[in-house]
């Protein structure tokens, strides 16, 4: 398995292993898609509501969010974003965007112009069946997360959203035995989880006491997997990852 660091490693390439085999055309096609790299520093909006987009952007390396504002200037965060997702894809098809995509993290982040996109979907009909299937994915992921805020209370609300993100970054190799890197401020988490940074706080602390998680700094280690996916009511069946291993 290549490093997130090494140069030969595309996430998005991992990302779709983990649901079906590449072929090796498929597999070079995706290694040779122009892509203008950038690195995006923490809380920066990489596209915004409104925007009408001649590319997408890939998220190489990093953290980034999906979210709007209201009229009062509050954010509510609707997913976040790692390596391997293409949080605007929507925007090959839909010429106004309307969400925005932000930066949590230092990113590296790959724009991939709207012509080259429909040019390797033309050549390659598996990849455009992958593509299509991962914004059906999207929308499986905003729909858990409203019965997420809307349903769940606290602890579970947290460890719902905490186990999503182990299991997505294992698909892409970012995940060691369950421990990660998960450079998210509670703040953050606040605007995703409908909470305030204050409750947010008391939340981690409970967790932390309850050993349903160890968080020191920017690493997550989750001591007892099957514990925290039970007080997070989490079944990972709406992230369609039908490789076994991803999804353990």
């Amino acid at each position: 398995m290549h490093s997130p660091f090494h140069p030969d490693y595309n996430p998005m390439i991992r990302k779709m292993e983990s649901v079906f085999d590449l072929s090796d055309d498929e597999r070079q096609a995706l290694q040779d898609l122009p892509m203008q790299v950038a690195v995006i520093r923490a809380d920066q909006d990489i596209v915004r509501e409104g925007d009408r987009p001649s590319r997408s952007c890939l998220i190489l390396s990093g953290f980034a969010c999906v979210y709007k504002m209201t009229a009062q200037g509050k954010r509510q965060i609707v997913s976040f974003t790692i390596a391997g997702d293409i949080p605007d894809l929507q925007s090959l098809h839909l010429k106004v965007l309307d969400n925005s995509v932000a930066t949590l993290s230092p990113c590296r982040v790959g724009f991939i112009t709207h012509e080259d996109l429909h040019d390797l979907c033309s050549r390659y009909p598996r990849i455009t069946s992958a593509f299509w299937r991962e914004t059906l994915i999207d929308a499986a992921i905003f729909r858990e997360w409203v019965m997420n805020v809307g349903r769940r209370e606290g602890v579970s609300r947290m460890a719902h959203v905490l186990c999503e993100l182990i299991v997505r970054l294992k698909a892409v190799g970012l995940v060691d035995d369950h421990a990660c890197d998960l450079p998210i401020t509670q703040s953050e988490f606040a605007d995703a989880l409908g909470f305030t940074t204050v409750h947010v706080n008391r939340i981690l602390q409970q967790m932390r006491a309850d050993n349903l998680i160890d968080l020191k700094g920017d690493r997550l280690n989750v001591p007892d997997w099957s514990r925290l996916k039970e007080v997070g009511e989490f079944d990972p069946t709406y992230l369609h990852l039908d490789n076994d291993q991803a999804a353990a």
